[in-house]
């Protein structure tokens, strides 16, 4: 199943035609299409060990793809990847930095390696990153001593010292408590708000529900659906939700609209809406003297529609 992706390959940060990724007799990703829109910000979702890690190695050139082919801004890798990965920032894997190193000392070390760096900005462009990810007030600290969500605001400002058109994260919010995931959220959607594309991978449903306009689900090597986060969503079946003293009578005109899956609790029915516009299943309450004093209309959850689409809860693939 995939939601609506068209447009022209220019219109894509990302686009990939079958790629496969196989490890001996083992298919770690399964003729992935992936098609990320500038200036979107991708949730690219799977439990740990569905192929997303994988996918993300091959996109960036870290590793060659079994078959298939990609590119990135446009142009095909891996023969432009001189061209284009100058405009790409990544994390991949987590963070690894100097521990008894600053954070501004380690900067500069990585910006040294950078062949395309102007080492007469370094000074500039290593406080403007480290602001840009709140760090600037900590940038003399020893990265030993800095807080998980510290060090993964670090990697990212890492991947800022130039300006990117598109970022690639794994997992940023991977090990997190709440106020670091809150952190990386709302950095990444600042720098969409700037306009990069953002990838980020993850597992975690909510945190994409927060900040993500789009997203592709995987599972075990597959690339199951993508799209518009709204739209995705959209495929799942819609449920009336009607709060009323006389649940009995709500439900017997839920089954005569012929809404299906009908469930009875205490003050409340329930149903599968189908093709059914919500507002007729107010009218027909009413009109049959049903007393509604509330009524809602509930999607299924990221969840929800990878069950769906699976069988199987969102814990791990393979």
């Amino acid at each position: 199943m995939t939601a609506d992706v068209t447009g022209e390959p220019g219109d894509f940060a990302v686009a990939t035609e079958g790629l496969t990724k196989r490890f001996h007799q083992q298919v770690a990703v399964n003729a992935v299409d992936l098609l990320v829109p500038r200036g979107a910000v991708y949730g690219f979702l799977g439990p740990n060990g569905s192929g997303k890690t994988t996918t993300i190695r091959m996109l960036l050139g870290l590793i060659r793809p079994t078959a298939g082919r990609h590119r990135l801004l446009g142009m095909t890798m891996p023969e432009r990847a001189g061209d284009v990965l100058p405009l790409v920032g990544s994390l991949v894997e987590g963070p690894a930095f100097h521990p008894y190193l600053s954070a501004r000392a380690n900067l500069v070390r990585l910006d040294c390696v950078d062949r395309h760096a102007d080492p007469r900005t370094t000074r500039v462009r290593i406080d403007g990153a480290l602001d840009r990810v709140g760090l600037l007030a900590a940038a003399d600290k020893k990265y030993r001593a800095y807080s998980l969500g510290m060090r993964q605001r670090l990697a990212i400002a890492g991947a800022l010292l130039a300006p990117r058109e598109l970022l690639v994260l794994d997992e940023p919010t991977n090990g997190l408590d709440p106020q670091g995931t809150r952190e990386v959220r709302h950095l990444i959607g600042s720098l969409a708000e700037d306009g990069a594309t953002v990838l980020v991978s993850s597992h975690l449903l909510s945190e994409v529900e927060q900040v993500c306009t789009h997203i592709g689900v995987m599972h075990v090597g597959r690339l199951l659906t993508q799209g518009p986060i709204e739209q995705v969503r959209a495929v799942g079946e819609a449920r009336a939700r009607v709060v009323t003293d006389r649940p009995q009578e709500a439900a017997r005109v839920l089954r005569r609209l012929g809404l299906t899956e009908v469930a009875l609790e205490t003050g409340l029915a329930t149903g599968t809406l189908g093709t059914l516009a919500p507002e007729k299943v107010v009218v027909a309450l009413v009109q049959d003297g049903v007393p509604v004093s509330g009524f809602s209309v509930e999607r299924p959850s990221l969840e929800d529609l990878f069950v769906s689409l699976t069988g199987e809860g969102f814990n791990v693939s393979g």
